[in-house]
């Protein structure tokens, strides 16, 4: 069972800090990896490659078996300090089952991703009330700039992050008014979608849920959204930061995932704010799940506490 606890803080990098760099999802290039390393290590930071990072089976970063190892011995090993993951891809939910929330409990790291990365927050959350980020995967940070930049503000700051709505987001014109507080939880819609039921679905009662996804079609948007109203989870928010969504094709159709967006998230009465530089698009800004947010959806900014202390 979940165990209700507290917010649990990791501490921030420091330099000289080892990192571990783990794929726990889909395979990544080794020399995206490498990439990631002289970043890191251009930070003052020790990074650390596991064993089966640069694995390839199936269409995962290795066996079940081997990517629960190498995320298990990272959250163990008492000189890591953080957990990077490589890509997201498919496969965490596949080794909920096996991560050591003990190890967790007795040491929290900080831990990074976003997409398929989503379930992992949500087991963490859920089990351990670990504060985690959802950011950029570090096969990103060869693309400088905001991406490593943020990921670094993530990691080696307790300053809160602002996201500010950007008119340039095809979500920007989801939006209700009012303010928002609470929890930020969530990550990618699919994931969220289809953890409900399992063991590592977080209780999103009075959270702020933060939602994206990439390549869906909006009737499939739709049916997550109304999957999520049906099981009541959606009523019982206190606000909605929507970020990017991309569609892969409409299906003939003139509707795109924003008009769903607006549909199925208008009519809740609390504050939606949408445009928000997070998910799978040319920017993805690093926020922190399971610390304080403040939506104000007449500014259009959302606030978010770190993750580290």
């Amino acid at each position: 069972m979940p165990v209700t606890r507290q917010t649990l803080h990791p501490n921030v990098l420091r330099a000289g800090d080892a990192v571990a760099l783990v794929s726990p999802a889909g395979p990544v290039a080794e020399a995206r990896v490498q990439a990631a390393v002289q970043v890191l290590t251009s930070w003052g930071l020790r990074p650390r490659v596991y064993p089966h990072a640069l694995d390839t089976y199936s269409f995962y970063a290795g066996t079940d078996e081997h990517r629960a190892a190498d995320l298990n011995d990272a959250l163990a090993d008492p000189d890591i300090r953080a957990v990077l993951c490589n890509r997201g891809g498919y496969g965490v939910q596949r080794i909920l089952a096996h991560v050591d929330f003990d190890a967790v409990r007795r040491d929290p790291k900080l831990l990074i991703g976003f997409s398929d990365i989503t379930a992992l927050h949500a087991a963490l959350w859920t089990h351990t009330r670990l504060a985690t980020v959802h950011g950029p995967v570090a096969a990103q940070l060869e693309r400088g700039g905001l991406f490593a930049s943020t990921v670094k503000h993530a990691l080696m700051s307790t300053e809160p992050v602002v996201v500010e709505a950007n008119a340039d987001e095809p979500t920007f014109n989801v939006r209700t008014s009012g303010i928002a507080e609470g929890i930020l939880l969530g990550g990618n819609l699919s994931l969220l979608s289809t953890s409900v039921g399992t063991p590592y679905m977080p209780d999103l009662e009075g959270a702020i849920l933060l939602i994206e996804d990439v390549g869906e079609a909006p009737y499939r948007v739709d049916r997550m959204l109304t999957h999520l109203r049906n099981c009541g989870i959606l009523q019982r928010l206190a606000g909605v930061a929507v970020g990017q969504f991309s569609a892969r094709g409409n299906g003939g159709v003139s509707i795109n995932p924003t008009d769903v967006l607006v549909e199925r998230l208008g009519d809740l009465g609390i504050p939606l704010l949408g445009g928000l530089p997070i998910g799978h698009g040319d920017r993805n800004i690093a926020v922190a799940l399971g610390t304080y947010a403040r939506l104000d959806a007449d500014s259009g900014m959302l606030t978010v506490a770190a993750a580290a202390r």
